[in-house]
């Protein structure tokens, strides 16, 4: 699939299933996303003053657990290309009544910030679905802060083999039909695949490296499902 054509694919799937995609994150990952999306908070230490970037946001649920964290004082950007995802990112802000919260819709790839703005930026769930990993590495270590911090929370297969072919039979043969019940067909097979082809978690960690990120760490979560990759910006 062409480059042009895999982002509207991407773009279109996210927009017809953003009114269930809450329900169905608490379903298929039993409820943990939640907790993961807390460690990348606790991992970053954000200051009170803090400001900081969320790519590839969705439904906005690490820009809310941040911004909760950080508190009025500071600042966090949602950013994302799906505009149905903002909509309903925004509708929860407003519920919890975080203002400090300030939506764009742009592409992960071509930041609309200037250098050296943000002290973190964070993306979950989302680096899978980015056409040039290495480019969006680049754009992350443009816009921070030098000393800032980069995290990366991603979907995974696990490193253990029996483990793996759980995950494995889960991820292909369940999860796409529990998808087609609750949303999208497409969208739920779409998911694996993307996991079974992403890069290893060396090969990511590289990336970050020569991106302009030292050091850089990863730490698997839940049997290794999920990882997360923290970069400081040289």
């Amino acid at each position: 699939m062409r480059d042009e054509a895999r982002r509207h694919y991407v773009r279109e799937m996210f927009a017809r299933i953003a009114p269930r995609y809450d329900l169905l994150n608490t379903i298929l990952s039993f409820a943990l996303h939640h907790r993961w999306r807390q460690q990348v908070v606790r991992m970053l230490e954000l200051s009170p003053t803090a400001c900081v970037l969320d790519l590839c946001t969705g439904t906005g649920d690490l820009a809310l657990q941040m911004a909760r964290y950080i508190g009025p004082a500071g600042e966090v950007v949602a950013l994302d290309f799906c505009e149905p995802m903002l909509q309903r990112a925004r509708e929860k802000a407003r519920q919890r009544g975080l203002n400090h919260i300030r939506y764009v819709q742009a592409d992960a790839l071509q930041l609309p910030f200037a250098s050296e703005t943000f002290d973190a930026v964070t993306i979950a769930f989302g680096l899978r679905n980015l056409i040039d990993k290495p480019a969006a590495f680049r754009e992350m270590a443009r816009v921070l802060k030098p000393g800032g911090r980069a995290a990366v929370l991603e979907l995974t297969r696990p490193l253990h083999a029996p483990v793996r072919q759980l995950y494995d039979l889960y991820a292909l043969h369940l999860l796409p039909h529990i998808g087609k019940w609750l949303s999208d067909a497409d969208a739920y097979y779409y998911l694996p695949m993307s996991i079974q082809h992403q890069e290893d978690r060396a090969t990511i960690a590289e990336y970050m490296v020569q991106a302009g990120f030292a050091p850089v760490c990863y730490c698997d979560l839940t049997l290794g499902v999920v990882c997360i990759y923290i970069g400081v910006k040289r």
